[in-house]
């Protein structure tokens, strides 16, 4: 038996096959390749989200590498592995970003954190989904690459959300954890963005070439354009103030998109209704 079918076994057994009502639209913010600006587009899209009256909560799923409390320049007391080590709640870890959304910070340095046991993943699972009673999003910013916990979290979102940017090693690195999700866990749908694009035209062909190479060698795999963030100043700016730029520069190019893509996910949400099931994609599998 597989780990992910190990762990859907257990999730059964225990009765957490999902909620009764309609759960959260459930997003991996995902990549290949690190340096593609995952955590700054999951942060301001949280952000963005929470300015249009939405509950949102977004996990670092970096778990041993923290990147979302040193971007916005906060200083939890407690982290994910209180959670894990069963110290504190779930509910007593989150701590307030920027327009209110809540945050569930990872570790910095925890070696034992870098490839959770299958324990650990149905106890995740189950503080995660208790939680989802009290949310219109979750968003989980994973790490780069493709390693144990990248898979788990990509598994367990019911949406994926693939960024990359036109460098020639994000695009390839993108299609190889599409083909892994696809080849080994039977993932068939991705959401694609395109980071850092200079123009619209530049990021509709970085998700061109992906979705040829998709095509050719992936069967049965859609990959669904969401659009592109621009390339700009602002963010770097951002970044070095840890503050969120689509809080302190609203107007520029690169917030204007990420807002856009604030709407079109809760449009999407909306349409789904009561079908838009958190835990459907580790269901399914």
């Amino acid at each position: 038996m597989t780990q992910a079918s190990t762990l859907v076994s257990m999730m059964r057994d225990s009765g957490g096959a999902g909620n009764s009502g309609a759960s959260p639209g459930a997003y991996s913010i995902t990549s290949g390749k690190g340096g593609v600006g995952k955590t700054n587009i999951t942060t301001n899209l949280a952000f963005c989200l929470a300015r249009r009256g939405k509950r949102v909560l977004v996990i670092d799923a970096d778990l041993n590498l923290a990147n979302i409390d040193i971007l916005l320049g906060l200083s939890p007391k407690y982290n994910i592995q209180h959670v894990l080590k069963g110290e504190r709640s779930l509910a007593e870890v989150l701590v307030r970003g920027p327009g209110g959304f809540r945050i569930l910070p990872a570790s910095s340095g925890i070696l034992d954190l870098f490839s959770l046991d299958e324990s650990q993943k149905l106890f995740l699972l189950s503080e995660m989904e208790e939680m989802a009673r009290d949310l219109d999003f979750l968003l989980i910013d994973t790490a780069a690459g493709i390693n144990d916990n990248v898979i788990y979290f990509n598994l367990a979102a019911r949406e994926r959300l693939v960024v990359l940017t036109p460098e020639p090693t994000s695009l390839t690195d993108a299609y190889a954890l599409i083909k892994v999700l696809a080849a080994n866990h039977s993932i068939d749908r991705f959401r694609i963005l395109v980071n850092m694009a200079a123009s619209k035209a530049e990021g509709l062909a970085v998700y061109r070439k992906l979705a040829m190479a998709a095509d050719r060698f992936l069967d049965s795999v859609s990959l669904d354009y969401l659009g592109f963030i621009p390339k700009d100043a602002k963010v770097t700016e951002a970044v070095r103030r840890q503050e969120l730029m689509a809080e302190i520069f609203p107007e520029c190019r690169a917030s204007r998109a990420i807002d856009e893509l604030a709407g079109t996910l809760i449009e999407e949400a909306g349409a789904a209704g009561d079908g838009n099931f958190f835990w459907q994609g580790m269901l399914n599998l």
